[in-house]
């Protein structure tokens, strides 16, 4: 890596709130965030729990310029969720843009400053969408479709579009912050948030930008969106209950929860961060991209590849696989995703794969999909930063990895290694080192 690049500020949103500090104190507790699901009857399905952030923790119109307020009429909630990562991110980098003061000078001039984005595709809001398209209903209960194409349709708010593309994520951070360097929107599922970090740190290794706003949101509590997760055969039948729904690596997982949330990170030019006395919470050491093309099953995973990420993160940076200090796996109780994730470990780190501790983040606050790399570069980060790793749930040690049952440690660790395989067959890694 010729331009040191690192992390300068943390911004995951989650079902335990907006910013570190709630999700940081709740994984040292050891406490989780999957609830029976509020924002739909979900009843009707084997799995109606969820990790959903409150609908009054997140205030969009007191987070946004005073001026932007009426954009909020076009916003989804996996907007809402990256303008508030982004503030949070922002705030904790101890960067000032228009977005934070419109009066102050920016600390990065716009033009210098770039965003990349994770987003998931969309659902369409439920109600909106049920009014127009029962407009198209015949009266033996049928559906015309030629009545939709001419007249459903207009019944859509004229807006309607405006909240479901993808790239409106980056879109509205842009302007809110007036970021005018590189923006880029990636729809990659679980690895969104990781490979665009990857291309933020392109990016200011090009030069063509100081520092990055990164990451990705989601949220599925969607009924059209968590019907697409059933069927995909990817939730668990949630028969243990909150406490333990989600069981990574361990014999008796089936499966995984949603969550909603992400965020975002500030991705910056290590010597701007130093000249503007600003401490990175971590250096991003490697970068690792795969795509699992032998088997298109769903699940999207394989050992092979998820190590060849690793190999390609440890070749870049440099570290020796014994000095991992720490995993961040996406550990998702998806048994077959498990198990590439476990054999990649094994085959890249050897031996040392059994002694290296894992740090557990989807029984804590479910799969955030395209958000869920940032809270798990986010929790690296604040590992790093603080030399703890937090706690983990469960009763039962797991068998050739540290993933059982363990109070929160002082640790201080030097090197975390966060990995991703998602639906769609893409795998990261991204090397994580202590900024000291």
């Amino acid at each position: 890596m010729s331009r040191p690049v690192g992390i300068s500020g943390i911004g995951p949103v989650t079902a335990f709130g907006i910013g570190i500090d709630p999700l940081w104190s709740a994984l040292l507790e050891g406490r989780t965030a999957i609830n029976p699901i509020r924002q739909f009857d979900a009843s009707a399905y084997g799995c109606p729990l969820a990790a959903e952030l409150a609908q009054d923790a997140l205030k969009i119109r007191e987070i946004v310029p005073k001026h932007y307020r009426k954009a909020t009429k076009v916003m989804c909630r996996d907007i809402e969720l990256a303008i508030a990562g982004a503030k949070a991110a922002l705030d904790h980098a101890q960067l000032v843009t228009p977005g934070i003061d419109k009066d102050a000078q920016p600390t990065i001039p716009p033009q210098r400053m770039g965003c990349q984005i994770g987003a998931g595709l969309i659902c369409s809001d439920v109600n909106e969408l049920g009014t127009a398209l029962i407009t198209s209903r015949r009266d033996d209960g049928s559906f015309d479709l030629d009545h939709w194409g001419r007249e459903g349709m207009q019944r859509l708010t004229p807006l309607w579009l405006l909240k479901s593309l993808p790239n409106m994520l980056a879109c509205h951070v842009t302007i809110v912050h007036e970021c005018r360097g590189p923006s880029n929107t990636i729809t990659c599922w679980e690895s969104s948030a990781a490979l665009s970090l990857a291309e933020s740190v392109r990016v200011i290794q090009r030069g063509a930008a100081d520092a990055c706003l990164s990451g990705g949101a989601e949220s599925r509590m969607n009924v059209l969106a968590f019907h697409r997760q059933v069927q995909a055969g990817r939730l668990t039948d949630c028969s243990r209950g909150p406490e333990r729904a989600v069981l990574p690596f361990h014999p008796n997982a089936d499966g995984t929860v949603l969550g909603e949330g992400g965020g975002l990170v500030v991705v910056e030019d290590a010597q701007h961060a130093a000249a503007r006395g600003k401490e990175l919470l971590a250096h991003i050491l490697g970068t690792g991209t795969t795509q699992t093309i032998d088997d298109w099953s769903g699940i999207g995973a394989s050992a092979e590849s998820i190590g060849d990420a690793i190999n390609q993160a440890l070749h870049q940076s440099g570290v020796a696989p014994q000095d991992i200090d720490a995993v961040v796996p996406f550990g998702s109780g998806i048994p077959a995703v498990d198990a590439a994730e476990r054999d990649a470990l094994h085959a890249t780190l050897g031996s040392h794969a059994a002694s290296v501790p894992l740090i557990l983040l989807t029984p804590a606050v479910g799969n955030c999909c395209s958000g869920h790399g940032s809270i798990q570069l986010a929790v690296a980060a604040q590992c790093l930063h603080t030399g703890m790793l937090p706690a983990r749930r469960g009763d039962d040690p797991i068998d050739g990895l540290d993933a059982g049952p363990t109070d929160a440690r002082q640790a201080n660790p030097k090197h975390i290694l966060v990995l991703s395989a998602s639906l769609g067959g893409q795998n990261t890694a991204v090397l994580l080192g202590g900024a000291a």
